[in-house]
């Protein structure tokens, strides 16, 4: 259903510093503290590492002889890419102007040349602690808050990212919109508790049947969109066809007498014109058939 950070994950440590003895103290001392450690001998170096490997702190030298470390501080700021990524500065100098200039730009800390260990690991700790949960933040924004799923904000960012992805590899690409049949009956007959029930209940199905890297979303109300990436139309509605299968089946607790069914509408994304709004509109004209056409079906773009 797309991936969710694991806050227990090794934290990634970039060392961006000309200097061959503190790459080898860092390295040594860093992983010994469970660290994953990448280094960078120069400023460009370390840009362009730091745009590779994404990590989650960055201990950057301000004395560098190709790119200085104040315009090395401001490029990874000014990148979408890494501008997240809290930077401690290490300097030999301890000019208050450097420490202010370097804090206006964007730096979490400034530890003076020759640091103390000691006191460099509860900075590096204070500072991925709090990256950490400021990710966490983020993507508990981004989470709908009843099934779990990822929510319309996620899904409108990551469709145009995966449409992306598919225009520069040529990768096929699905998108399905599904939506519970009669779903307001529910609500009216056995309460809004029961409604609850069943979209957490579909939701689940979803997270069951779905791949790791499909990406699941409550678009809102009653209705649900999954991104297939790197996945053609028919293989897509092979995993479809066994979701809404098992939803036709399940019993609930709150009204066993009566079954739950979904309507789904399938689209493949046009490789000569990736466009987000097309494709959603393509999959959401294929579930209004779906809809039309009797309910508990799967009706793809193509179909009639």
């Amino acid at each position: 259903m797309g991936e969710i950070t694991d806050p227990t994950t090794a934290a990634r440590i970039l060392v961006i510093d000309d200097a061959d003895d503190i790459h080898r103290l860092l390295k040594k001392k860093l992983e010994d503290e469970g660290y994953e450690v990448c280094s960078a001998y120069g400023g460009q170096e370390g840009i362009d590492s730091a745009r590779r490997s994404l990590p989650s702190l960055i201990l950057l030298d301000l004395t560098m002889p190709d790119v200085d470390g104040f315009e090395v501080l401001r490029d990874l700021k000014g990148d979408e890419a890494t501008m997240h990524a809290p930077i401690i500065l290490l300097s030999g100098s301890n000019e208050t102007q450097d420490i202010i200039m370097g804090l206006e730009l964007g730096a979490a800390d400034f530890v003076k040349k020759p640091f103390d260990f000691a006191e460099l690991r509860a900075r590096v700790r204070s500072a991925i602690r709090i990256h950490k949960l400021l990710g966490l933040l983020a993507q508990r924004a981004q989470i709908d808050g009843l099934t779990g799923l990822w929510n319309r904000a996620y899904f409108d960012s990551r469709l145009e990212s995966e449409l992306s992805e598919a225009s520069r590899t040529g990768a096929p690409l699905s998108l399905a919109m599904c939506d519970i049949d009669h779903f307001k009956a529910i609500n009216d007959l056995y309460g809004h508790p029961a409604g609850d029930a069943v979209l957490e209940g579909f939701a689940r199905l979803l997270i069951e049947e779905l791949r790791k890297h499909d990406v699941a979303c409550r678009y809102g109300g009653e209705e649900f969109a999954v991104i297939f990436a790197n996945t053609s139309e028919s293989d897509a509605a092979r995993v479809l066809e066994r979701i809404r299968e098992r939803l036709e089946k399940q019993v609930w607790p709150n009204h066993p007498e009566r079954s739950v069914t979904a309507s789904f509408g399938l689209a493949s994304a046009d490789p000569t014109a990736l466009d987000a709004n097309a494709l959603v509109g393509q999959a959401d004209g294929a579930l209004y058939r779906a809809k039309a056409n009797g309910r508990n079906r799967l009706v793809r773009r193509a179909a009639s």
